[in-house]
Order: C-alpha cells, then structure tokens, then sequence
C-alpha cells in the first residue's frame, strides 16, 4: 500500500486540532485525501477537529510548493542535520538553523512542518514519514532506529553518507547519458538547418548551370526536397512520441518495468545501469544492516532503491528465500544476475560476521567501476561524434560544393 501511495497526487490540508497534551495546535500536511491526512495527524498524537484542503495561489511561481523539492535538498538536509546533532545542537533547534541554511522555499515549509510536529510530541521518523515524496521508508527506518537506541546522530550520518553517494552515483549516470545526447541534438539540428535552408540555396544556383549534377549533390537535393516537406511532421512525431514514453514512464507501472529490462540489455549503457544498481544494493544493505536493521526488513528496504525493476524483483525473491531459512549468498547466486565477485564477497561477510564491512567495499568498487565506466563512455563517444559530425556536415558540404569544383575544372 505503502508504494501505491507513492504513486498517487498528494494535496496540502489545512488542518487544526488538538495534541496530546491538550493544547489547540494547527498546520498544514500532505496527503492523498483527507481521511488519509485525519489519519496521518492521529498517529502523530493530534485529534484533528477540521481538515481542508489549503487553497492555492493564482500564480505558484516562487510559491512554497513542495512538489519543487528536490532531492539534493535532501541530501543538503540530512547533512546538515547530522551536523547539528554531531555538534550538541537540541533536535528542535538544528531545524531552525537548518531551514535558515536552504534557499528552496518549498524545503523550508517542509522543515517547518517536520519541526513543528516534533514540537507537539512525535517522533522524528513519523514526522517525515508525512513526507512520502522526499523521505523514503529506508530514511526513515534508519532515523527510527536511531531514535530507539539513542543513537540518532550516528543514525543520521549514515543516511547522509547514502543519500551523497546515491546523488552521486545519479550524477554520473546523467554525465554519461547527457553528453551524447546533447551532441546528438546539436548535430540533428545542425544538419536540419543546412537541409532546409543551406541546400534550397545551392540548388537554385545549380539549376542556372544547365549542367547534370553529380550523383552525391543530386542525393543530398533529393533529402533536401523531402526534409523540407516533411520535417515538421517528423518534429511532431518525436514531440507526440516523447511526450507519450514520458508519461508512460511516470504512471504505468508494467511499461516501466518492462523499459528498465530492456535498458539493461542496450549495449554500454545497460552495462553501466548494472553497474549502478549492484552499487546501491550493495551500498543500502550495508548502511541498513550496520544499524541494525534485520536483513529481511532490510532487503525490503533495499528493493526499492536499488533503481531497476529487474534488480528490485530479484531482491523480493532474494528477501523470501532468506525468510525461509537460506543464506543470503546463496539466494543471490540463485538470482543469477549479481556478479560472481559480489556473491563471494557476501558469502566471506555472512562467515566472518562482518556482512556490512564487505558489502560496503562491494559498494565502494562498483562505485568505482561505474565512475571508471562513465570516464571510458565519455572517451569513447567523444570521437566516435566528431567523426559522425565530420562524416554528416562534412559530406553535405562537400556534396554542395562538388558542382563548383567541377566547374571550375572545366573552365
């Protein structure tokens, strides 16, 4: 239910109320309807007496909308908040310093809201948990655990260093992808432009020569003649086509699981998402289960951060066959898609008792190798776009230029 939620649109409430000491108390709180948000206030220890949906703005730029927090906001927030509790600051103050700190409106509400349900009594972790969207169960697992042994400050440097090294590890990826994107784009439109508006020019020239135009020139017309007619509607397509995958990819579930398959198979790239999602296996079970987390709960945990449906199904079935009584390397190895180096790894951690010490060096290397994958991507399609560029522009204005030379020989 937890993961369906995740998917649906939250609304901000108004609501006002009572807490548990008996004073009138009132705020806001996102939810997916009002009986979900009556709900989420009785857990915090606040009998609602009027719940409403918060009214809007007319115009929402620069408005306090939480829908614009990022998670580098997040991450910005976790930190600083290890920082605090490291530093002896009281819980309730760090969030004041904290949202002082951050420049993103929408956080400061967030803090807000989460410091002054902490105010009326609740618990850190049950405050974020109002918060679905930018704290996942696995942060707030953690920050819980930590509450409950009272080592909240060791509790909340763990759940910074993961939140780092997963925007890290994104911010690669999002190297490795943009720069051969952004050249793509650069070339087709490019290329575009000297089809639709360079090559008409050259051919009203040609057609005063009288002469019959080399082949190479007559096949760069002909694409000309059929760009210009025709590039809109393949414009359009590409929008139409765009638009639809990405609202595919954001609200059915079965197209997105089948996507995330199918990218693991696509050469160099499905390589580097293996790459990135045995790192986040490998660097969320090491975090969870140095906390003591159980491992079943924390493989659940891991499932939904690991990044790919492919990977997250294998980790359900790898959580199952450990609740039945089987050794955890043993059901990665029966999954079949972790590398022979990981299930090793696991194995020495389950014998020696030190699971999370090697599951974090499996981490750091495949941390490594994704960085080093990102490095070689980066080199290799580097040439591989000047000689696409060269080889494109290059032949069209070498093909329009041909008839010139020609002539020139001629004369």
């Amino acid at each position: 239910m937890a993961k369906q939620s995740k998917q649906q649109k939250t609304s901000t409430f108004s609501w006002e109320g009572v807490n548990r000491r008996g004073q009138a108390a009132k705020g806001e709180i996102s939810a997916i309807n009002s009986a979900y948000a009556k709900a989420q206030l009785r857990k915090q220890g606040i009998e609602p007496r009027r719940v409403r949906k918060a009214s809007q703005p007319l115009f929402s730029i620069g408005s306090s909308q939480t829908a614009k927090v990022k998670s580098t906001d997040i991450t910005f927030f976790t930190r600083q908040m290890a920082t605090m509790i490291k530093a002896g600051v009281p819980l309730v103050q760090a969030f004041d310093i904290v949202s002082d700190g951050t420049d993103n409106v929408g956080m400061k509400r967030v803090i807000s809201e989460v410091r002054d349900s902490v105010s009326s009594g609740n618990d850190f972790a049950t405050a974020l948990r109002t918060y679905p969207k930018h704290f996942d169960d696995l942060t707030c697992n953690l920050i819980e655990s930590g509450e409950q042994a009272g080592t909240l400050q060791t509790m909340l440097d763990k759940v910074a260093v993961y939140k780092e090294k997963t925007e890290a590890l994104k911010a690669k990826i999002k190297k490795a992808l943009m720069y051969p994107l952004i050249t793509l784009l650069v070339a087709v439109a490019v290329t575009l432009i000297l089809l639709v508006k360079v090559v008409p020019s050259f051919e009203d020239m040609f057609k005063s020569f009288g002469a019959e135009l080399p082949a190479p020139t007559q096949f760069v017309v002909s694409i000309s003649e059929f760009t210009q007619e025709y590039y809109l509607y393949a414009i359009a397509a590409i929008v139409i086509i765009g638009a639809t995958l990405f609202h595919l990819l954001r609200t059915s579930k079965d197209f997105r699981d089948r996507f995330e398959a199918f990218a693991l198979g696509v050469p160099v790239f499905g390589d580097l998402i293996k790459k990135a999602a045995i790192a986040r296996y490998s660097r969320v079970l090491s975090t969870t289960f140095a906390a003591g987390v159980p491992l079943v709960d924390a493989l659940e945990s891991v499932s939904g951060a690991v990044g790919n449906a492919v990977y997250r199904d294998a980790v359900m079935r790898i959580r199952d066959d450990v609740a039945s009584g089987q050794q955890m390397h043993q059901a990665m190895r029966d999954a079949k898609i972790f590398p022979n180096m990981v299930v090793q790894m696991t194995s020495i951690g389950e014998e020696s008792g030190a699971l999370d010490d090697m599951l974090g060096k499996a981490a750091d290397y495949y941390e490594d190798e994704v960085d080093n994958a990102v490095d070689n991507m980066t080199s290799m399609i580097e040439p591989a776009m000047m000689i696409f560029l060269g080889v494109v522009i290059g032949g069209l204005i070498v093909a329009m230029y041909l008839p010139i030379f020609q002539m020139g020989d001629v004369i």
